[in-house]
């Protein structure tokens, strides 16, 4: 399990850092006429891709946290899980919703907002590479 963690994990930080430096940038250049399908693609993509890593990596914490390899693990279990929560909160709460505003058609307001908020999910999950290494047995 502390593999697939760390896969999951160093996949999930990969991906998240492509979207932020990249893909989400670029999504000022689209143009207004073809944004709502770009965006309606962007989201069922992106979905097939980044919900069975981060369910993965969910599914592995948790296990991690409830039978660490060792006692001294448990509070870097602890610390990921914390992470990951910080996660799945910003995606659930900031993302999500700006996602949502933008599948009606591109802002600019909602569009910085996504880049400027979407730093919380990249430093969280680039955070969580080492911790997830440091979980190997």
């Amino acid at each position: 399990m502390p593999l697939l963690h760390l896969v999951s994990t160093c996949l999930m930080a990969g991906v998240i850092l492509f979207v932020q430096v990249v893909h989400y940038p670029l999504m000022a250049r689209v143009g207004r006429d073809r944004f709502v399908s770009y965006q309606a693609g962007h989201t069922v993509r992106t979905s097939w891709v980044v919900i069975p890593l981060m369910l993965m990596e969910l599914a592995s914490a948790l296990w991690l946290l409830g039978s660490p390899a060792s006692p001294d693990h448990r509070p870097l279990a602890f610390l990921g899980l914390a992470l990951l929560t910080v996660i799945w909160l910003s995606t659930g709460f900031l993302q999500a919703p700006t996602h949502r505003r933008l599948s009606q058609g591109f802002d600019q307001a909602s569009h910085r907002r996504l880049v400027r908020t979407n730093w919380i999910r990249t430093l969280a999950w680039m955070a969580r590479v080492p911790v997830a290494l440091l979980l190997l047995p």
